[in-house]
């Protein structure tokens, strides 16, 4: 075990993602209230399975070095240690690497040379079916057992990481730590639990904190500071004019979680049914205490994402009166004759291998769902064609047969062909292949270290 520190342990979180824009002043002001580490995530399953399956990052290159450039800086200058988690955007091993060559441009243009460690939680498909095989994997809701046929469909599959990883990495003198997927909380945990912090007020400290300003009341900042003691926390905001209320931070138990009181994490529960949140005199800063840490069977939950079929798509805006006056009846009238116009220029074999839709936005277009009797016509729509097909060229196919329809289908058939407004020419977009999460499941593990590779990086 570490060294302890004289609690609090303070974590300068200088955003809520890596390359989201990390701001100087803020790390500045986190350094001179005596920041002990800098943590941050880089990445979550937010923005979809096609990070994971692809293996590369939703930030660019350029905003993910300008961030960590600020935080290396900070480290040249203190010494502390930079931590970072789900590298990459997804934590599959090339997001690690991605991430670890911006890392290592840096340090040659600084001129350091801090000793660097690599987590890696990619699995490989035969490790998942073996596990499965042993009986070690159950689904989470609403899927149900795991089929070596879905392993196979997943380009990657990672673990998500608890704080042992990290703690590791840290008792063995790492000055930076690339982290593949991890939980949120556990990348801001894992320091003060080293140093001897509670592990109740690590990890919900490391829950309210991982999305840095979010927890705040301007979230149009970046970063929080935590310091955490043995019973409880203090949160406050790395911008000066920001502050922090009690609704703000205790709400962030309800991110990404649907139990208010419970979160479940690898190698228990943090419980905060007992917490209390206080406003302090400064007017800036929420103290938090109570939160109970309830050790229990180690699991990791499994990602695993792969791609499937292929799309194209096309958009037009709507404002003919006759479509606006019924969209539902103008809606399916329009999917039938796509489908007929589709079927009449496709070869047999193609027949049944395709799939379109179409979304209604400004009525329908995100739940689907049937709109309320009575609801008054909108001003306009904005009408999504997608074509799912077994390759591009067949899809593109499809959009390209639908493509006089869809421009043109009248709301009534007596009048004058309409024309609708196109956003793009060529109107089709071939959108390239679907990617999904195929995997929601956990594994059990006797040592939290088991599904994990920790590398070091000469430099």
């Amino acid at each position: 075990m570490s060294d302890k520190l004289a609690l609090p342990v303070k974590i300068l979180v200088p955003c809520g993602s890596l390359g989201a824009g990390v701001r100087e002043d803020e790390v500045e002001y986190g350094l001179s209230r005596g920041a002990h580490a800098i943590a941050t995530d880089a990445g979550s399953t937010d923005s979809g399975a096609a990070y994971l399956a692809m293996g590369k990052s939703k930030n660019s290159r350029g905003a993910v070095k300008r961030d960590l450039m600020i935080l290396m800086k900070a480290h040249a200058r203190t010494g502390i240690p930079v931590i970072i988690g789900t590298a990459g955007q997804a934590g599959g091993d090339l997001n690690v690497d991605w991430t670890r060559d911006i890392l290592l441009e840096i340090v040659a243009e600084l001129g350091i040379t801090p000793k660097i460690a690599l987590l890696y939680s990619e699995q490989s498909p035969q490790a998942i079916k073996a596990f499965n095989a042993d009986g070690r994997i159950r689904p989470l809701p609403p899927l149900g057992p795991l089929e070596d046929d879905t392993v196979d469909a997943c380009a990657h599959i990672v673990a998500l990481m608890g704080v042992e990883p990290y703690i590791k990495a840290l008792e063995q003198g790492a000055d930076v730590i690339l982290g593949g997927r991890s939980t949120d909380p556990a990348v801001l945990a894992s320091f003060p639990i080293w140093k001897g912090a509670g592990w109740g007020a690590s990890w919900h400290a490391g829950k309210v904190g991982e999305c840095g300003a979010q927890c705040t009341e301007k979230r149009d900042s970046s970063g929080v500071l935590l310091s955490v003691g043995q019973d409880g926390f203090e949160v406050e905001p790395l911008a000066k004019d920001n502050y922090c209320a009690r609704d703000g931070v205790s709400a962030h138990m309800l991110y990404e979680n649907t139990d208010p009181y419970i979160l479940t994490e690898p190698g228990g529960q943090l419980d905060v049914t007992a917490v209390t949140y206080e406003e302090l005199e400064d007017g800036r800063t929420v103290r938090v205490t109570g939160a109970v840490w309830r050790p229990g069977p180690y699991t990791m939950k499994l990602e695993g994402a792969g791609g499937g079929k292929f799309q194209t798509i096309m958009l037009v805006g709507i404002q003919d009166p006759d479509v606006l006056r019924d969209v539902s009846g103008f809606h399916d009238r329009f999917l039938d004759a796509l489908y007929l116009r589709a079927r009449q220029t496709l070869p047999p074999e193609e027949q049944d291998d395709f799939h379109i839709s179409i979304r209604m936005y400004g009525w329908n277009a995100v739940d689907g769902m049937p709109v309320p009797e009575g609801t008054p016509p909108p001003r306009e729509l904005g009408v999504l064609f997608i074509a799912t097909a077994r390759t591009q060229e067949l899809a593109n196919a499809i959009a390209h047969a639908c493509n006089p329809y869809f421009f043109h289908f009248p709301a009534v058939m007596d009048k004058e062909l309409p024309s609708y407004g196109f956003a793009f020419s060529p109107a089709d977009v071939p959108r390239g292949e679907v990617y999904e999460f195929k995997l929601n499941h956990v594994v059990a593990v006797s040592d939290p270290l088991e599904l994990v590779r920790l590398q070091w990086v000469n430099l």
